[in-house]
């Protein structure tokens, strides 16, 4: 009987799942997991995705254990952990998803010359993405770098349906697997470290049926209002998916066909819907481009900006990184991130704004934090977009696009209602002065128990000053270019 190890990597579900059907097809299926922490370099998990990779692996192994299967675990180097198994197991395949990561070609080549001399047989398989990179091209046959047409380009190819659980054989292995605890993954399990998750579980359910619960909810009754109320962060109008889909517990495909499905039953919203889907078009654009750049996490696309002359203050980085900017939208959104691992979409583009062009700090400094403490932090995506608010990117908004964090505030959160939930400390201030405290009154101040300087910091920076600053600094490479 042929026996196939199934890799998994960023592809945590058993459903629509293309390897583990083919595996399926040619006889018993082995699941392995291999957490290698050196394959990605200074791009290994970040602290929160470690959390939401604990929990996840839990749920694939649980999915996996109610079919009759077991998940082994191993830690280590993945290609020495699969000689190793395939030696022990006698395997005669191996199958698993392509991805699409700076480091993976290297690593999918190498999978497959060692295993080709060993007669074993290798396959990639689509999966993570609506459409490989390469497949979405212009008319003269090159890849887009303009998010807009690309996205018109993809729109007019067929997205493959779902693929449905298979009738899977599970292998009967005496290879041993790692206890998922010993990887401690959670803070909670880490010595001398506060467990900067607690709550977490409360707010987000990790894993393939959390994805699907989350579509579901999603796709009932808030997309309705997605076209607008994307950008409105005190409102919950937006699928928070995103952790799912880089986890890989859903496939894109399977969010195509569902929204695809629920433009027929409601059709009025069906414009709300392609919003939605435009979101995950970006997702494929930002993969299209770092197969065309891999380098794009570390080094600006446009050349120009190599010679950026950026600040870099330390101290006002760790202003923006604890919420203590004394901007109220910039402050909430950080502490947002730090208390849920998640930020708004909307407030994405103004911290970062702010921190590319009111503090003149690198794009990869705040990458850096993003990947750190994001649920979601997708190599792809966001290099992409810090490269496309900085400005640097293949697509990027104009560099002389700098958010006003106040009028932000004033239009995406007029009630200062989400304000107020991550800054507590300005509750009692009326609207009119939440988004901007130093310009309230002394009186109103301290009625409100608000003391600038004391319990809320004044502004780090003067707003217009730093406008200034930056088209300042963006002149500089102008002219050297």
């Amino acid at each position: 009987m042929s026996t196939t190890i199934l890799l998994f990597r960023q592809d945590l579900r058993i459903h629509d799942h293309p390897a583990l059907t083919a595996a399926a097809q040619r006889g018993d299926v082995l699941p392995v997991f291999i957490y290698d922490e050196q394959v990605a370099g200074d791009w290994g998990f970040g602290g929160a995705s470690q959390w939401w990779l604990h929990e996840s692996l839990t749920s694939l192994s649980a999915s996996i254990a109610s079919l009759g299967g077991q998940l082994l675990l191993r830690r280590g180097n993945t290609l020495d952990t699969l000689i190793e198994l395939q030696a022990s197991t006698q395997a005669d395949a191996i199958y698993f998803s392509r991805q699409y990561l700076p480091w993976s070609a290297g690593l999918e080549a190498s999978i497959n010359a060692e295993f080709t001399k060993r007669n074993v047989e290798v396959k990639r398989y689509p999966g993570t993405l609506l459409h490989e990179p390469g497949s979405v091209l212009t008319g003269a046959g090159t890849s887009f770098k303009v998010f807009t047409p690309f996205w018109r380009a993809a729109n007019k190819l067929t997205v493959a349906m779902p693929v449905s659980l298979p009738d899977v054989s599970w292998a009967v292995t005496a290879a041993p697997t790692d206890a998922l605890i010993d990887w401690r993954l959670q803070p909670s399990a880490q010595d001398h470290m506060p467990d900067w998750a607690d709550g977490w579980s409360a707010l987000w359910k990790p894993g393939e049926d959390g994805a699907n619960e989350a579509l579901d909810t999603f796709l009932e009754a808030p997309v309705a209002h997605y076209s607008k109320g994307r950008d409105v962060p005190a409102k919950r109008y937006t699928s928070r998916l995103s952790p799912h889909l880089k986890f890989g517990e859903i496939s894109p495909r399977q969010v195509w066909a569902a929204a695809q499905q629920r433009k027929l039953s409601a059709p009025q919203w069906s414009s709300a819907i392609d919003k939605f889907l435009a979101e995950i078009g970006w997702r494929e654009f930002c993969y299209q481009l770092i197969d065309l750049f891999d380098e794009m996490p570390n080094t600006p696309f446009k050349d120009q900006f190599a010679s950026f002359p950026w600040d870099n203050s330390e101290a006002q980085l760790k202003a923006w990184q604890r919420g203590q900017t004394g901007y109220p939208i910039v402050d909430a959104g950080m502490r947002e991130l730090w208390q849920t691992g998640f930020m708004h979409n909307r407030v994405r583009m103004i911290v970062a704004s702010f921190l590319t062009k009111h503090l003149l700090v690198h794009w990869v400094e705040g990458e850096r934090w993003f990947w750190d403490c994001l649920l979601d932090a997708d190599i792809a995506s966001n290099a992409c977009s810090w490269q496309w608010v900085a400005g640097s990117g293949a697509d990027a908004a104009p560099y002389f696009r700098i958010f006003n964090p106040i009028a932000q505030g004033q239009k995406f959160d007029p009630e200062g209602d989400y304000v107020r939930r991550w800054c507590p400390e300005l509750t009692e201030l009326p609207k009119k002065f939440i988004h901007a405290p130093w310009e309230a009154p002394a009186l109103t101040l301290a009625s409100a128990g608000v003391e600038l300087g004391t319990n809320y910091p004044t502004p780090i920076v003067d707003h217009k000053t730093a406008r200034q600053g930056a088209l300042d600094a963006y002149e500089v490479i102008k002219k050297a270019s």
